[in-house]
C-alpha cells in the first residue's frame, strides 16, 4: 500500500513546498536575507528583471527566455537521466528472469538475487540511482525560479500577449494549454516505459495535468507561461533524445 501511495505522497510534498515554503508571500529584493533568498531566488529575479529591461520591460518575454536558459543548463542532466532510463528498460527482461530464478523469499536467495542484479547493472553500465540525482539537482533551481516569478513585484504590473502577468487568464486559454502540454509531456515520457503501465502511473498521467490546470486557473498567468514554456521544451527535448537514442541503437547493431 505504501508503494502505491508513494507517487501521490511525493506530489503532495512538492505541491506543499511550492505553495507555502520560504516566505512565498514576501517580495524578493536585494535586501532579502537567508541562503535560499540570497543565492537562489534573488539571482533569478534579478536575471528576469535585467532581461525584461533590455526588451523594454517585457517581463513575459523575460520569463520565456529565462525558462529556456534554465532548461538548457539542465539539459545534460536530463540527457543522462533519459539514457539511464532507457538502459533500465532494455534490461527489464533479464531482471524478470532473475526474479523468477530467485523467487524464494528466504534471506540467502534474496541476497543472491541482489548480488546478480548489481552484477547485471555493472555489465550494462546502469546506475539504478542515477535517475534521482538530476531530479535532486534541478528541483531547487526550478522551485527557486517559481519563487522568483511569484515574488518579483514588477512582474504583476505588466502584461504579455493578451493577458496581465499578475492576474489569471480571463479567457482561460493559457490554463487549458498548460494542462494539455503537461499531459502530452507525461505521455511522451512514459511511451515505451514499462513503468508507465503501472496503474498508479496511469492515474498520475491524468491527475497531474488536471491539478496543474486548476492551479493555472487560479494563479497569475506568469506562472502558467512558465509552465507552458517548460512543458514544450521538455516535449521537444524528450522527442529529440529518444530519437537520437534510437539512431545510436540502430548504428550499433549494423
Amino acid at each position: 500500500m505504501k508503494k502505491k501511495l508513494f507517487p501521490f505522497m511525493m506530489f503532495a510534498v512538492v505541491a506543499v513546498f511550492l505553495a507555502g515554503c520560504t516566505e512565498i508571500d514576501q517580495p524578493i529584493t536585494s535586501d532579502s536575507e537567508g541562503i535560499w533568498n540570497s543565492y537562489f531566488v534573488y539571482p533569478l529575479s534579478w536575471l528576469i528583471t535585467q532581461i525584461a529591461e533590455f526588451f523594454n520591460e517585457n517581463y513575459g518575454l523575460a520569463i520565456v527566455i529565462v525558462t529556456l536558459l534554465i532548461r538548457f543548463v539542465l539539459l545534460p542532466l536530463m540527457i543522462k537521466q533519459t539514457k539511464n532510463t532507457k538502459r533500465m528498460q532494455e534490461i527489464q527482461p533479464e531482471m524478470v528472469k532473475l526474479r523468477e530464478k530467485y523467487s524464494s523469499k528466504d534471506a540467502q536467495t534474496q541476497q543472491k538475487l541482489q548480488q546478480e542484479t548489481m552484477a547485471m547493472f555493472q555489465k550494462h553500465g546502469v546506475n539504478p540511482l542515477a535517475g534521482c540525482f538530476p531530479l535532486l539537482i534541478q528541483m531547487p533551481i526550478l522551485i527557486a525560479f517559481y519563487h522568483a516569478i511569484v515574488r518579483t513585484t514588477e512582474i504583476a504590473n505588466h502584461n504579455f500577449l493578451w493577458f496581465d502577468l499578475g492576474e489569471a487568464d480571463p479567457y482561460f486559454i493559457l490554463p487549458i494549454v498548460t494542462g494539455l502540454t503537461t499531459f502530452l509531456q507525461q505521455k511522451i515520457m512514459m511511451a515505451g516505459n514499462p513503468a508507465g503501465m503501472n496503474p498508479q502511473m496511469q492515474i498520475m498521467l491524468y491527475l497531474m495535468p488536471v491539478m496543474i490546470a486548476v492551479f493555472a486557473f487560479i494563479f497569475p498567468t506568469a506562472l502558467s507561461l512558465y509552465w507552458v514554456v517548460g512543458n514544450v521544451f521538455m516535449i521537444v527535448q524528450t522527442l529529440l533524445i529518444n530519437g537520437t537514442f534510437k539512431k545510436s541503437e540502430v548504428n550499433s547493431t549494423t
